[in-house]
């Protein structure tokens, strides 16, 4: 009796043991649940709105380049662009029906619009493998007429819609396309930050950035330092189903140059057919008024970017169109040098205004000769004469008793052998070779010989067309040499506020006044005498001064040449200084001078307001005119 009564007592210990702890873990689940869903519940779900959560970078407008005048030359005009919303087309079923699908619409949209269709099958998997949350993108600058036939239509594509997005053009053309440059698709790591912290962002819509020119130069001044941020929210598939917050993108400021397009233009125009370059700036300020390289391209065919066929194009093109002759372009003077030697040996106190030397066309150095352009001399002269009519001979005399030491110091004076400072890109220091160059290079001591050819601008000495226009510039001024200045102000959006750009500075020598007298008045009789080397350049009405130089390059007896000029005008209140280079003419005389005649004709009419003044025809010279500089 006593077991029989003991084991119903063991079956309820059990089942109170069972219940026990069955209660337990439901208590601890309880609170579990509890602790996920009440205590932690918010976390859990901030932490699940920020997986889903995705951010898209919205490029900012690129600011303007304008020129002095505020005529624009770099812009931006609305583009119509048509994206499909996928999250609006989605189906259910597999990654390929949605494909499909897409596909169908995306044709039936083409036949509609009358335009062909760039994407396939494998651009859209990309999309929604890569980009799945930002609308896809068929088509990009549409015309009006294509715009026009996909309203008409446009409640047959749900999930289609039009957007605008910026577009760089420039407005003129080719005009200033070296000095202005080109833009191009920015990688990420050219983005810039937004107010100075790097900010994260899981997509970027496509943004431009410059890459050469003043595009290039002023891209962070240019662009937007502050992008517009979308941030979406997104399912488990990555399709977007609702936008959280917007900020709207920022704007870049606009640039204003020294550049006057009318003065750019003339430049390029006296320049057409040829291989060359063109600059003028202001002698009172160092503002670059023009700078232009001769063939050029169109910066439009480069927006958003360059097609690889057009690309090759110009890179196999013999003329190179992209290559800035006015800037990285290494060309020696010729008798453009010809001041640098006279001023030196002023300077040097080895002559004097009234020094005279006899030039016989031909000078003996040694067992060497070297010979005058002229070749039967043009008798005894002094150094304004020298000047007047370029002769070598004297520069022979003035460079020897100088010293080639003197001739070097005043050619780095007045800004030959280093950059300009201009900031453009692969500018060219140019060379102005001494003993130390020559020991480095030739493995040869400097000689008399190389003082010679020095004085008369050949040999190794090298200078870019810019150097050239900024010496022409000092010349004019009486022996200020300014760093070039291409930016006048940078003006915020909306032009509410200004940034001046830092002041004109000078940078180069100064010259005793009856020494720079001297050369100015020998300039001058080049011009407007009627035995003057650089006649070909008189104006009526408009005393311009100058000076010819003519270069010889390339194999010994190929005949090719160099042709330059330097000019100032007017002579007594210079506003003007131009240098211009030819490749391949016939002498500085004949092929640049009439060429800087019609450039200031123009800047004169259009600039001066000088109504009356004549605009000469385009001229081609003939080859060994009497009374001109050809070689």
């Amino acid at each position: 009796m006593s077991r029989r009564s003991a084991k119903p007592e063991v079956s309820v210990l059990r089942l109170l043991l069972l219940w026990a702890v069955m209660m337990g873990f439901l208590t601890a689940l309880g609170f579990r649940l509890w602790n996920l869903q009440v205590a932690q519940g918010m976390e859990y779900q901030r932490r699940l709105v920020r997986q889903s959560l995705r951010s898209v970078r919205l490029p900012g407008l690129r600011g303007r380049i304008l020129d002095r005048r505020g005529d624009a030359l770099a812009e931006n005009r609305p583009a119509f662009c048509l994206a499909l919303h996928l999250e609006e087309l989605r189906r259910t079923g597999g990654l390929s029906r949605t494909v499909d699908h897409i596909m169908d619409t995306l044709y039936r949209m083409a036949e509609t619009m009358d335009r062909p269709l760039d994407l396939g099958p494998g651009d859209v998997r990309t999309h929604l493998g890569r980009r799945t949350p930002l609308p896809l993108v068929a088509w990009r600058d549409l015309d009006e007429t294509a715009v026009a036939r996909f309203m008409e239509h446009a409640h047959e594509f749900p999930g289609a819609a039009l957007t605008v997005e910026p577009v760089r053009v420039y407005p003129q053309g080719d005009l200033a396309c070296h000095l202005l440059g080109y833009v191009g698709r920015a990688d990420i790591e050219q983005l810039p930050e937004s107010d100075g912290e790097p900010e994260r962002f899981h997509y970027y819509l496509p943004e431009v950035a410059g890459r050469s020119g003043v595009e290039k130069r002023l891209d962070g001044v240019l662009r937007a330092n502050a992008g517009g941020k979308i941030e979406v929210q997104v399912d488990v598939a990555g399709f977007k189903f609702d936008e959280v917050s917007r900020r709207e993108p920022g704007q870049g400021r606009d640039v204003v140059l020294s550049v006057d397009a009318r003065i750019q233009r003339a430049a390029e125009a006296v320049l057409e057919g040829e291989k060359g370059a063109a600059v003028v700036v202001d002698p009172r300020t160092g503002d670059v008024l023009a700078l232009a390289s001769a063939p050029g391209f169109d910066p439009n065919d480069f927006v958003p970017s360059v097609p690889a066929r057009l690309w090759n194009d110009l890179l196999k093109d013999e003329r190179r169109p992209l290559y800035n002759r006015a800037t990285a372009g290494e060309y020696a003077p010729g008798s453009t040098f010809k001041p640098v030697t006279l001023l030196a040996a002023l300077e040097s106190g080895a002559i004097r205004p009234d020094t005279r030397y006899s030039c016989p066309g031909h000078f003996d150095l040694g067992r060497a000769r070297f010979r005058c352009w002229q070749h039967w001399g043009h008798g005894s002269l002094d150094a304004p004469h020298a000047i007047r009519y370029s002769c070598n001979v004297y520069m022979f005399h003035a460079a020897l008793a100088s010293g080639a030491e003197a001739v070097q110091e005043m050619a780095r004076a007045v800004g030959f052998g280093r950059k300009t400072g201009i900031g453009l890109d692969f500018e060219r220091p140019g060379l102005v070779p001494d003993n130390d160059w020559k020991r480095r290079e030739r493995n040869d001591s400097w000689r008399d010989g190389d003082t010679c050819n020095l004085s008369i601008g050949q040999g190794a000495l090298l200078v870019t067309p810019l150097q050239l226009a900024m010496y022409a510039a000092a010349l004019a001024n009486g022996g200020t040499l300014w760093q070039p200045r291409l930016v006048r102000r940078i003006e915020r959006t909306g032009g509410a506020a200004q940034e001046i750009a830092a002041a004109p500075a000078p940078v180069g020598p100064r010259w005793a006044p009856r020494n720079i007298r001297t050369v100015r008045e020998g300039m001058r009789d080049a011009v407007n005498a009627p035995d003057g080397s650089g006649k070909r350049a008189a104006l009526p009405g408009v005393t311009v001064a100058a000076k010819t130089g003519t270069a010889e390059y390339g194999p010994k007896g190929a005949g090719l040449k160099m042709t330059w000029m330097i000019a100032f005008a007017p002579f007594d209140d210079p506003r003007y200084a131009v240098a211009l280079l030819v490749e391949d003419g016939v002498s500085g005389g004949t092929t640049a001078a009439p060429r800087v005649r019609r450039l200031l004709a123009q800047v004169f009419r259009e600039i001066e307001g000088l109504d009356g003044m004549p605009l000469p025809p385009p001229v081609e010279a003939p080859a060994g005119v009497p009374g001109e500089e050809p070689a």
